[in-house]
């Protein structure tokens, strides 16, 4: 197993007079996706995942990561597709997510984990009402970097805590 890829949070610098944020971009189902790093505590190669009985589909396992149980979620299947086999580029995304009880670590399974990105916000459009593939509750906006478009996720509803607890009873 590769060394962990830590997440190196700095202030973001303004770009062009406007503000920016640090974003994780992925590909995902072939899909280039961004979320901002402020939950985000690491990267990690995938491992193997210790699956657990009676779990919603989209819930993949749990790892061990330094003592501490991880779940891991499959976030194609999150998104109404089919799971997919990792392959060797295939990364786990460890981050906290808020609870009532206190933060909480969450995995994501990634086909393959692309850079950290600046994005300014003048460089940010709202999410399209219509179309689309994906809840628009989950999509915080649409970036563009180097003139290339990338859905930008809002982590805390993807990985709502709530909703998934009441989709899992």
């Amino acid at each position: 197993m590769t060394q962990p890829m830590t997440v190196n949070r700095r202030a973001s610098a303004p770009v062009h007079g406007q503000a920016s944020r640090q974003y994780l971009a992925f590909v995902l189902d072939g899909e280039t996706y961004a979320m901002e790093i402020r939950s985000i505590k690491e990267v990690i190669q995938y491992g193997a995942l210790t699956r657990v009985p009676m779990m919603p589909a989209f819930i993949r396992g749990v790892i061990n990561l330094r003592g501490a149980v991880v779940p891991v979620l499959d976030l194609a299947v999150r998104f109404g597709r089919g799971a997919r086999e990792p392959s060797r580029r295939t990364c786990v995304v460890v981050l906290e997510v808020d609870h009532p009880g206190g933060a909480l670590a969450l995995g994501f399974l990634v086909d393959q984990v692309r850079a950290v990105l600046d994005i300014a916000a003048a460089d940010i459009e709202p999410p399209p009402a219509f179309g689309g593939s994906l809840r628009s509750d989950f999509l915080e906006g649409i970036g563009k970097v180097d003139g290339e478009f990338m859905i930008l996720l809002d982590v805390d509803r993807v990985l709502s805590v709530e909703e998934l607890s009441e989709i899992s009873a």
